[in-house]
């Protein structure tokens, strides 16, 4: 967790830290903690504050011309006391302050996780009839937009009827943020498969500015809010390797660990193959 003295923090969330700049802008702090079950785990993974802030950054440009971002262009070194810029380097970003859309905005491309898991009982993910006779892993004839709740930290997020989205933000807006998500994850997933990458699902957050523009903000299509799969390793009815939280999801539920507060210790080795797995997708996507 960073701890700034030159900015007064505001909140502390799963990952990432805001610290207030002005009524205008905050500053954005992507720490190395891991919330895996929506727990956050005692052991960070070593350099995934770096990792996450320099994909999202990289979306955030690829993407800026189907939707505007939080980033507002503004150096770190111009709002941060110099010698604290060494607690924030290459893991922080001024945001614009935005209203919260009050809605998680889920695009799954795939049929994978808890939506499998849904379809085998009932032909459903989330609500949405789906055609019979798919396997673990199929790609879905269209995308589909599954909002869930926007839990607070240490609670859990609660899938939601697309009339229950409507309910908590409008029917105006819930139209807005679901064709403008399903549209983010289609122009993602394209610029993906050319690197190699398959985007099985993702998760927007959106905020509104004071014009009541929708902006997308905290983070974009990184392996903290995104499944992805290496293309030459996926096949339909498997469950494909993924660059993402996955290795320390699949270690935890081997431990036996009830998913109740706290997490066991995770061991460096464990921690370090998913920090490499972060690695190799911001590598991927960026060709870096």
């Amino acid at each position: 967790m960073t701890q700034l003295t030159s900015l007064k923090k505001i909140y502390s969330g799963k990952v990432r830290d805001l610290y207030e700049i002005d009524d205008q802008r905050m500053l954005m702090v992507a720490s190395d903690r891991l919330s895996a079950f929506d727990v956050i785990l005692d052991d960070p993974i070593p350099g995934k504050g770096q990792i996450l802030t320099a994909i999202s950054n990289f979306w955030f440009d690829t993407l800026k011309d189907v939707v505007p971002n939080h980033l507002t262009g503004d150096q770190v070194e111009d709002v941060v006391a110099a010698a604290e810029l060494s607690l924030v380097a290459g893991r922080a970003v001024v945001a614009k302050r935005l209203k919260p859309v009050m809605i998680e905005a889920v695009v799954r491309g795939y049929l994978a996780g808890s939506g499998w898991k849904e379809y085998q009982k009932s032909g459903t993910v989330c609500g949405i009839a789906l055609p019979a006779g798919l396997q673990e892993s199929s790609k879905l004839p269209e995308p589909i937009f599954t909002p869930s709740t926007k839990a607070a930290v240490g609670d859990h997020d609660e899938n939601i009827t697309f009339a229950q989205c409507e309910a908590i933000v409008g029917a105006e807006l819930a139209a807005k943020v679901r064709d403008t998500a399903i549209m983010l994850y289609q122009t993602a997933a394209a610029f993906a498969a050319k690197r190699g990458i398959i985007i099985c699902d993702t998760k927007f957050e959106f905020g509104l500015d004071a014009d009541g523009t929708l902006v997308l903000m905290d983070e974009a299509l990184t392996p903290d809010s995104s499944r992805f799969w290496p293309a030459d390793s996926y096949a339909e009815g498997t469950t494909p390797p993924s660059f993402d939280k996955q290795f320390v999801r699949d270690w935890l539920e081997a431990s036996g660990w009830n998913k109740a507060p706290p997490a066991p210790a995770v061991p460096l080795d464990v921690r370090e193959k998913t920090a490499a797995k972060y690695r190799e997708a911001l590598e991927r996507l960026t060709a870096q």
